[in-house]
């Protein structure tokens, strides 16, 4: 087994950690243990796997390597990014408080919103950009604080060492979705975060194919109780996904690089562009946030919102149709560049008047910017402009 430590760099870690070489046969790369059940040697004994819902080996390596990414001494995966974020909910009892980042992606809006209230959660949606605003919504009964940053699509950011000193202070737990980011830009356990949480389909699996969550954390006690729940409500990931997300994170240095270095010229097409209205992007020096971006987090990632013409449906219908090199699809984080629209896709279950006072125009565009080449990306965006 290649030697990786704490002190190992993001790329090393990428590659090796939480892998050996098979024992059985050396193979390099983890195999897919497609399995439902494990052979006893004798009654009361056996090789430490029982059931493939509790135990997996290749599932275990993929866990491995994500906490070895973000710096945390346990990784837990999932079958996807809600079933993570359902599994630290369930950590909650009825009449505990949440308080959530306002613009959060609405699965995770849907999921609080319309599931768990329903059984006793109460939720509140508030603007994370403002830490105060999160303090002053502190309850007797806040559990948690959980945010994205930046978020999903306004590219809001949160200050995630000074939200995690005021909300330990009262003994709650900080969840912060690092999926836009990943641990090769931001690092949410370091800054003070209880857990990170990564939709693994999005940048650490890479390349379009698999589906699936993560929820990392250094906190024994939390740790023994989401394991306990991903046993027992079973939302697990397949060894085939698996596999394939081991496969994506190998290569997660090279591919952040690219997806920041191609999305940072793109910001700067877009906001110079006369047919553009606004511009949502942290690496932009008039994005509200800049300086925390650089403060807490080493790149500002791949994905760029903005606002077409005059924010009207019809002004973001017209570019969103002409696009030829970027991929009209949900979803983000793939090696190849997509373009969405938040308000009839990822964002269809938040209601418009909510979006609206957010700041969400009914026309706002999302692109994930892959790795092409930048002269071919710049060429579609500019040729797309021309339909507004």
């Amino acid at each position: 087994m290649a030697h990786v430590d704490a002190n190992s760099g993001l790329s090393t870690k990428a590659v090796h950690a939480g892998q050996r070489p098979d024992p059985t046969t050396g193979a390099v790369m983890t195999p897919i243990y497609q399995t439902s059940t494990y052979a006893q040697e004798a009654l009361g004994h056996n090789k430490g796997f029982e059931y493939a819902r509790t135990h997996n080996a290749t599932r275990a390596a993929l866990e491995g390597n994500l906490a070895g990414l973000e710096g945390g001494k346990y990784g837990l995966c999932f079958g996807s990014g809600l079933a993570a974020t359902n599994a630290l909910v369930q950590t909650l009892s009825a009449s505990d408080h949440v308080v959530c980042g306002q613009n959060t992606y609405g699965g995770t809006f849907r999921l609080f919103d319309k599931v768990w209230r329903r059984h006793g959660l109460e939720f509140a949606f508030v603007d994370a950009t403002r830490v105060e605003s999160i303090a002053a919504a502190f309850t007797p009964r806040t559990r948690m604080v959980f945010v994205e940053t930046p978020t999903n699509p306004l590219m809001q950011l949160t200050d995630i060492a000074a939200v995690a000193k005021r909300a330990h202070a009262q003994g709650i737990t900080v969840v912060v979705d690092n999926t836009f980011m990943t641990p090769y830009f931001q690092r949410p356990l370091e800054l003070g975060a209880d857990v990170a949480f990564h939709s693994v389909t999005k940048y650490l699996n890479g390349h379009s194919d698999m589906v699936g969550g993560a929820l990392i954390t250094s906190d024994d006690a939390l740790h023994e109780q989401l394991r306990f729940l991903q046993n027992a409500a079973g939302a697990v990931p397949g060894p085939m996904d698996c596999f394939l997300a081991l496969r994506g994170t190998k290569t997660l240095a090279v591919r952040m690089e690219r997806h920041d270095e191609n999305a940072r010229e793109l910001a700067m097409v877009l906001a110079k562009h006369r047919k553009v209205a606004k511009v949502f992007y942290p690496g932009l020096p008039d994005h509200p946030q800049h300086d925390l971006a650089k403060r807490q987090a080493s790149g500002f990632g791949g994905m760029i919102s903005f606002v077409p013409g005059d924010g009207s449906l019809e002004a973001g219908r017209a570019m969103f149709d002409r696009f030829r090199l970027f991929t009209r699809a949900e979803s983000l984080g793939g090696v190849e560049s997509l373009v969405c629209h938040p308000a009839s896709m990822t964002h269809a279950s938040v209601p418009r008047e909510r979006r609206l006072a957010m700041g969400f125009a009914d026309g706002l565009l999302r692109l994930s910017v892959g790795i092409e080449d930048l002269r071919d990306l710049r060429a579609d965006l500019e040729q797309a402009l021309g339909a507004v």
